[in-house]
């Protein structure tokens, strides 16, 4: 009876070490904690200096909501599309990858389109009509480095999202670095969504 045990034990699958395969994974996971760090030392600040100031405007009355509802719903459509690409390219559907990453990056763009419009609208029209600027009102300062911030990221995502279609398209990457890939973009539309809500909303 202790002869099946021990061949029974001697059997057992052993854990799967962390592989190569796992890698860039466990990097973007690392990264992404890290930029979720900045990002909440970012909108936590915004929070303390908002509820400590008296002159604090309503940021809808100064920024608007029309066009950034827009922008998030665009970069909730760019998730799914993400999605739809790495299901592609895990089927071998090459075609379809190159049909929704090629989605994914234009609502990139065109979210990146809209936000250089807003900022020149803020900065030319709407900030001067209550007397903010970026350097005499904390209002201003906060949403252009917040916003700013998040445009960077969405500006790697869009190239990084290059890269990768163009190394699958050429047989050079698989459904692993689209994933990756798509670990990024999604947490940049999260991170969207998070700024949306405690910036223009509320």
């Amino acid at each position: 009876m202790s002869e099946v045990a021990v061949m029974h034990h001697a059997v057992e699958p052993a854990e799967s070490p962390l592989t190569p395969e796992s890698w860039g994974k466990l990097g973007m996971w690392i990264f992404l904690a890290a930029d979720a760090m900045s990002f909440g030392s970012l909108i936590v600040g915004y929070g303390i200096l908002r509820y400590a100031s008296t002159k604090w405007p309503v940021p809808s009355e100064v920024l608007g909501i029309n066009l950034t509802a827009f922008m998030t719903f665009l970069l909730i459509c760019s998730s799914v599309t993400m999605v739809l690409s790495l299901s592609a390219i895990s089927r071998g559907d090459m075609r379809g990858l190159k049909k929704f990453l090629g989605l994914t990056i234009l609502g990139g763009l065109i979210f990146l389109g809209c936000q250089a419009y807003e900022w020149t609208h803020l900065i030319t029209e709407r900030l001067p009509e209550f007397g903010f600027s970026f350097s005499t009102h904390l209002f201003a300062t906060t949403f252009f480095i917040l916003t700013g911030f998040h445009g960077m990221h969405v500006t790697g995502g869009v190239i990084y999202n290059s890269a990768v279609l163009v190394a699958c398209l050429r047989g050079r990457y698989g459904a692993k670095h689209v994933e990756i890939a798509g670990l990024y973009w999604h947490f940049v539309d999260l991170v969207w969504i998070l700024i949306f809500t405690f910036v223009y909303l509320l």
